[in-house]
């Protein structure tokens, strides 16, 4: 599962996406209304949907964006950090960067014993060669 930065990211991808479908449909599908006393216009390329069936997609795609926008905020209320003062935040990185140390501090000893096995293992080689 990805991280909740990447969550959100491509959350808003995807209502950005949500909003050029739902514009296109409108643009495309809607009954053009003459304006005062101008004549109706025709346009060949589009698709005129009955007003019931564009006003149940209009109503779909409204609930598609309220969903998604109700999981961007959830997502954001979720980020770490939220919520937090900065001297909280501040605090965390301190202790995080010493449990840093300390684990490269491990980690070194780890190497150093490791190295001292391999040696150890060795002369025990070379010295069962000799034999």
């Amino acid at each position: 599962m990805a991280d909740r930065l990447t969550q959100l990211q491509d959350s808003v991808d995807q209502i950005a996406t949500q909003f050029f479908s739902a514009l296109r449909y409108v643009s495309t599908h809607h009954d053009a209304e003459p304006v005062g006393s101008e004549a109706r216009m025709v346009d060949e390329g589009r698709t005129v949907d009955s007003p019931e069936v564009f006003e149940a997609a209009m109503n779909e795609l409204a609930r598609d964006l309220i969903v998604k926008s109700k999981q961007i905020e959830y997502l954001v209320t979720t980020l770490p950090g939220i919520g937090v003062s900065e001297d909280e935040q501040h605090q965390r990185l301190r202790y995080l960067e010493e449990r840093l140390k300390e684990a490269e501090a491990e980690r070194v000893a780890s190497v150093r014993e490791k190295e001292r096995a391999r040696e150890k293992l060795e002369e025990v080689i070379v010295n069962l060669r000799r034999v």
